[in-house]
């Protein structure tokens, strides 16, 4: 195993999870030589109060505390979206773009450009073969965190074709 995910919406929604567990979780991880996939997002009633940012950097500031420069660029961040999860819904590519572009923003003023460019930044929320290529032909998105289509075999093979041609 390399990767763990952690900080994902259904284990912050089932188990309560909070952002500074998750932190500890992500200092463990780097301590036992994995590469953590540190999630964040927001949820339906903070989008629509115009809260998007205001959330992911607070989530960002309180994961990401008490990591250094050094370890910083080993951590993959997916911005999944909470209510796109599952709902078939997803950010438009160019909103999602615009909030990844802000999270590199957070980063550069912690670490500095160059490691923030380091730091690989994925989108996360009902991905599916349909509308890969649109994430993928966005500068700023580094990736995907593909979660319920990559459950069927068909799906998820057309998702890495589709990301391969990219």
């Amino acid at each position: 195993c390399e990767y763990v995910i952690l900080g994902h919406s259904e284990r912050r929604q089932y188990f309560k999870e909070t952002s500074k567990e998750v932190a500890r979780k992500t200092e463990a991880a780097l301590s036992a030589n994995l590469i953590p996939i540190v999630c964040v997002g927001e949820n339906l009633k903070e989008r629509e109060s115009g809260k998007t940012k205001a959330i992911i950097e607070q989530e960002i500031k309180a994961l990401f505390s008490k990591i250094d420069s050094t370890l910083a660029g080993r951590i993959i961040v997916a911005y999944e979206p909470i209510w796109a999860i599952g709902t078939g819904k997803s950010s438009s590519s160019q909103d999602a773009s615009l909030i990844i572009k802000f999270i590199r923003k957070l980063f550069s003023s912690k670490y500095g450009s160059r490691i923030a460019e380091r730091i690989r930044i994925l989108y996360g929320g009902s991905v599916n073969p349909k509308n890969i290529s649109e994430f993928m032909n966005e500068s700023d998105i580094d990736g995907a965190l593909v979660g319920g289509t990559s459950l069927h075999a068909l799906s998820f093979s057309q998702i890495v074709k589709a990301a391969k041609i990219l």
